[in-house]
């Protein structure tokens, strides 16, 4: 007997280890009549729920959520999180855009009941009950409601006579063992909420088609309308969507233990896309029901998205997403139909372990692709392109975040992701240890805790710690080293990596090869023309720490033998995201040329050699969108210049092309802040070469306007210092290092850090060409020995670009969009407030800016300008006036990657 007890005693322990002792949730039934004004974009309804106390304590009030009001202003937690993702269309939404819930009237058993608003978000209420309910009793609520719709930002809403209409309804928030879930909506970080039963009634316009969770009961048309009845157990959310023009395909499949309706509604001109996304739904339902449990309800619906993001959202039997290839629908389809099993029957606190729904479902992703869809295309043929790109592109941009320290542990909060990380390591990285833990156990191991993990919490809500007492039962041992890879950052899996040569580029392996590419060169510039060579380079996501480029190049117009390399070693302190860079650059071009009196073409070409060290301060946390550094540079440069001389025994010319030396030492400070809203950049470079020091700070800042576009400020300020004397010897030596108000050109590019066309030209068209440094006027005075503006003193400007606004620009009218901006500049220097001053003590000039290929391009036409420029174009500029005052800025540094994506930490 003794025995008998002992072996009741091991098995309540051992259920234990399945199910959360003494589990208990609340149980919330609700009752919803509502119809939808198409042309107001608003909701009119009643709202009713019977609340179930099955907690072990007494409840003196409900919190509610009434998310339609984070649409409600930019001041709600969902506003404020659309900044921080980068996003800022919300911010300046107008208030027809914005959306909310209100007429609102509680009522508990039929009293009418006081509200409390809650102390920070303006989409949840308290509702303090008249009595407190005692655990087992049940509590009616019910409230009229009205919703102005939101245009379509994030999950809910309408775009033109397309509606999606989800977290519209009041609903009570999750009451569990470690209490009240209380949350604002995000856009990143999903949901928490009650099971129960759904008994929905929609009143809607005649000419809609609806598609909606559960099952539709009872219809009734009338000459105008129509009132559909959904009813669903076992839910814990009731989502719906309406389109006049929605193309109903339904089928059915038969699985063990039921049969489910199938329904997908696509929007026209998408049928050939959706070609095959019934046969994707079943393979979807068949897949997961075989791995993790059966699909336990009547039906499954799939909605083409109207709001073409190339994503998906998930709803209790019912799911929305857009795809634009066959090919990324069957997978989209997978993911979205997966999520019935992880969010939608296992509904875990999604908002507080994202991992739990987005990264289990995204290891399902894996194993749908490797059993069903590569093996399909292996006998394909691929294309190049696939050939080179892995089957899992997540995986590069996850270890680059690795490589800089820039991830976080999977067992991160929703909202505390960045949003890079949310996507990567929320989905990826998950899939990926998820990946270990099967590796570590078996696959028949895993299989089994998959399957028992959800038939023990089945319409349940289960917690990280409910499935790892699973995950140890099954697996029969302790299982900490693995559940620790959660808390930590860095990669799941570690192996060796060899290295192999590749042509163009490859991402194939990454996780076992580091690739060198070799591919062609091309280079043109005035001089060397067109260059031709190879390059040979490591530069690869995920980067290597020891990084280098060689591209050598013959130019078919100097034949000279020019290119670049660079070589860098990149250290990052454990656990810390600062980066210290030590680098050494060299590049040779032909920056200008003579032809003799013999015919003969000499090319003159410049040399350089850089010694860099760079470091990148740590940012504070991983939302922080601030990158700060400091670099010291050495430039040693050679260049070929042009002497003539008199050789006075022989009588005659003799033309050398001497070598000069040089050098300028660079450091440069410098913070900016690519958030959405107002970004700025702050920059002080300070050179220094023999005899002079320059000094120069520039400062950026971007005000956004609320439909498209912005106005950025730029604001200089130089000083020139002489470590020696001012004479007229040093004043020329030093002449190319003075401050400039207009944008240099390629002989004051002192450096050669700019690329130019034509580096030294004086006529033509290359001879426009500038760079935005200094002053940034955009006109030039190119033909005078002393260019109006220039200063071995000091200097101020002030540069605004503009864009023009839709509503008075009236090339918006036109089919393509033509990105014409404003400029205008504003600036003042030593010489222009002494006595003898002939300039104004004010310049300006102002103009049309015509930007191309994301602003590496920018042509600049000059319409207005102070008297001094005028009257040197009229002296100087005989013909084609307007033509040759305007000028470009080419700007190939907006290529880089570290502009383009900040957040990967490539700075």
């Amino acid at each position: 007997m003794q025995k008998f007890h002992l072996f009741v005693i091991c098995l309540c322990i051992s259920t234990a280890g399945y199910c959360q002792q003494n589990y208990w949730q609340q149980e919330v039934n609700t009752t919803i009549n509502v119809s939808l004004d198409d042309s107001a974009k608003s909701l009119l309804g009643n709202c009713k729920f019977v609340y179930k106390n099955n907690a072990p304590d007494s409840l003196a009030f409900l919190w509610i959520h009434l998310w339609p009001n984070a649409y409600k202003n930019d001041r709600t937690a969902f506003s404020e999180q659309l900044l921080k993702l980068g996003r800022t269309d919300f911010y300046f939404a107008t208030e027809e855009e914005k959306g909310y819930i209100n007429q609102l009237l509680f009522t508990a058993d039929g009293n009418t009941v006081l509200t409390e608003d809650h102390p920070l978000h303006q989409d949840i209420v308290k509702l303090l009950l008249p009595t407190k309910l005692a655990p087992g009793e049940s509590v009616t609520i019910e409230t009229p409601f009205h919703v102005k719709l939101p245009y379509i930002f994030s999950r809910s809403g309408y775009r033109d006579n397309s509606f999606q209409i989800t977290q519209w309804y009041p609903k009570p928030a999750v009451y569990d063992s470690k209490g009240w879930h209380e949350m604002p909506y995000l856009d990143q970080g999903e949901f928490y909420s009650e099971f129960g039963q759904f008994d929905v009634s929609i009143t809607i316009p005649k000419k809609y088609v609806v598609a909606a969770t559960g099952n539709l009961t009872d219809s009734m048309v009338s000459e105008s309308s129509k009132t559909l009845r959904y009813i669903q157990k076992d839910v814990h959310d009731f989502a719906w969507f309406a389109d006049p023009s929605f193309i109903l395909k339904k089928d059915t499949m038969q699985l063990e233990n039921r049969i489910v309706n199938i329904e997908n509604y696509v929007l026209p001109g998408h049928e050939e896309i959706w070609e095959n996304s019934i046969k994707n739904t079943k393979a979807a339902i068949r897949t997961k029901s075989e791995w993790i449990g059966a699909y336990p309800y009547e039906k499954l619906v799939i909605v083409d998205n109207v709001v073409n993001g190339g994503s998906g959202m998930e709803y209790p039997t019912i799911k929305v997403l857009e795809a634009s290839n066959p090919e990324d629908l069957d997978k989209l389809i997978n993911h979205e139909v997966g999520h019935n099993w992880f969010y939608g029957i296992l509904a875990s606190n999604e908002r507080a372990h994202p991992w739990m729904d987005e990264g289990m479902n995204t290891y399902y992703d894996h194993r749908y692709l490797e059993e069903k869809i590569i093996p399909q295309e292996a006998g394909k043929e691929k294309s190049f392109l696939k050939n080179k790109l892995p089957n899992y592109p997540d995986k590069l941009i996850l270890r680059t975040l690795q490589f800089y320290h820039n991830d976080q542990p999977i067992n991160t909060s929703s909202e505390k992701f960045s949003y890079l990380n949310y996507n990567l390591v929320a989905y990826e990285k998950t899939a990926q240890w998820l990946l270990f833990l099967e590796k570590e156990i078996g696959r028949a191991s895993f299989d089994k805790v998959m399957k028992q993990y959800y038939s023990s919490f089945q319409f349940k809500h289960p917690t990280p710690q409910d499935f790892r007492k699973i995950a140890e039962e099954v697996a029969g041992r302790d299982l900490s080293a693995i559940f620790n890879k959660q808390e930590t950052k860095g990669k799941i899996f570690s192996s060796s990596v060899k290295t192999k040569p590749t042509f163009l580029f490859n991402f194939k392996a990454v996780d076992s090869l580091k690739y060198i590419s070799f591919l062609p060169a091309v280079g043109y510039n005035f001089y060397d023309k067109l260059m031709l060579g190879g390059m040979v380079h490591n530069y690869n996501l995920p980067p290597n720490k020891f990084q280098f480029i060689l591209a050598p190049m013959y130019a078919t117009g100097s034949k000279q033998v020019n290119g670049i390399g660079r070589i860098s070693y990149t250290h990052i302190p454990a656990k810390n995201n600062a980066k210290l860079e030590p680098s050494l650059a060299y590049a040779r071009f032909t920056v200008d040329n003579f032809r003799d009196s013999t015919g003969t073409l000499n090319a003159q070409p410049f040399s350089k050699i850089v010694p860099s060290l760079k470091y990148t301060f740590p940012r504070k946390n991983s939302w922080s969108t601030i990158t700060t550094f400091v670099q010291w540079k050495s430039f040693f440069i050679e260049e070929t210049g042009l002497r003539f001389m008199r050789d006075t025994v022989l009588q005659r010319d003799v033309i050398t092309y001497p070598k000069n030396k040089r050098y300028v030492n660079q450091f440069v400070a410098s913070i900016s802040n690519y958030r959405a809203l107002y970004p700025y950049s702050a920059h002080l470079q300070v050179d220094q070469g023999e005899g002079f020091v320059r000094a120069g700070f520039t400062g950026n800042y971007y005000f956004n306007f609320a439909k498209d576009g912005g106005m950025n400020v730029r604001l200089f300020a130089g000083k020139f210092f002489y470590t020696g004397d001012n004479t007229f010897t040093t004043q020329f030596a030093t002449d190319r290092y003075h401050l400039n108000m207009t944008g240099p050109k390629g002989d004051e590019d002192y450096t050669y850090n700019n690329y130019f066309y034509g580096r030294n030209e004086f006529q033509g068209v290359a001879s426009q060409q500038i760079m935005i440094r200094d002053g940034g006027f955009k006109v030039r005075t190119d033909l005078l020995s002393n260019k109006i503006g220039r200063t071995d003193d000091w200097l101020v400007a002030l540069n605004f670009t503009s864009d023009i606004p839709k509503n008075i620009n009236p090339l918006s009218l036109l089919p393509i969009k033509i990105p014409l901006k404003l400029y205008a500049d504003v600036g003042t220097y030593a010489e222009a407030w002494e006595k003898a001053g002939s300039t104004g003590r004010f310049l300006y000039d102002a103009g049309l800016q015509l930007s191309l290929f994301q602003n590496v391009l920018n042509v600049y036409f000059p319409l207005v300008y102070s008297e001094v420029y005028s009257n040197y174009f009229k002296s100087t500029i005989s013909t084609k006036r307007f033509a040759k005052t305007i000028s470009f800025s080419i700007d190939i540094s907006k290529l880089q990657a570290s502009k383009l994506f900040p957040e990967l930490g490539l700075w």
